[in-house]
């Protein structure tokens, strides 16, 4: 774990303020905003996604199989890495600081470290596969699916300003990994994986 990040300096005494019911919010730097602009679309989807990652997380932790809790536990890595890289969202560049938290290409090597280690146990997919059999299997993929829409999101704010490509590139890395363990919990649990026939569409008649 990188010890290098400023630790948090906030208080929340009160939860509403009142504040942003004109339709703006203000960045880490105090700039004002609206509350759809790019930046903030950007890092809310990357909360929405934790929250995700959050329901994933005690879906696998209710099995009963170790490989599963210690998936839990990589989880709870990719929840911190999520708030990190919406730090350094909610702060426009000029106002970025080199120990403020955010992602690092460590993190995305390590996604990539844990994607190898699953892969090892799986088979080849010979067609895509319907996200299904467990809870554990459903979450994973709305994880990829919103994972998917958070990198969407980040790719239209770099084309307005300027974002860390590493942001990006864990955005991009994760959404595969959310994939991979998708397969690799329902290998763990044992359920069959339900692959797309195209022709299972329409129902016989």
């Amino acid at each position: 774990m990188s010890d290098g990040f400023n630790q948090p300096k906030i208080a929340i005494n009160r939860v509403y303020t009142r504040l942003g019911d004109g339709g703006q919010t203000a960045l880490v730097g105090g700039q004002k905003v609206a509350k759809d602009d790019l930046r903030i679309a950007a890092y809310g989807t990357v909360d929405e996604l934790n929250a995700f990652v959050g329901a994933a997380r005690q879906s696998l932790l209710e099995t009963d199989d170790d490989g599963c809790h210690a998936l839990a536990e990589t989880l709870r890595r990719v929840q911190h890495a999520l708030f990190n890289l919406g730090s350094i969202l909610a702060t426009l560049p000029e106002d970025q600081h080199p120990a403020q938290p955010r992602v690092t290409e460590a993190d995305v090597t390590g996604l990539e470290v844990e994607m190898d280690r699953c892969n090892d146990d799986l088979s080849p997919l010979r067609s895509f596969v319907l996200p299904g059999g467990h809870r554990a299997n459903c979450d994973l993929h709305v994880c990829r699916t919103v994972c998917r829409r958070a990198e969407r999101e980040l790719v239209s704010l770099a084309r307005a300003t300027e974002v860390d490509e590493v942001s990006i590139a864990y955005l991009n890395r994760l959404s595969d990994a959310f994939f991979v363990w998708s397969r690799w919990s329902s290998f763990r649990l044992e359920v069959p994986e339900t692959l797309w026939e195209p022709n299972a569409a329409t129902p016989d008649t």
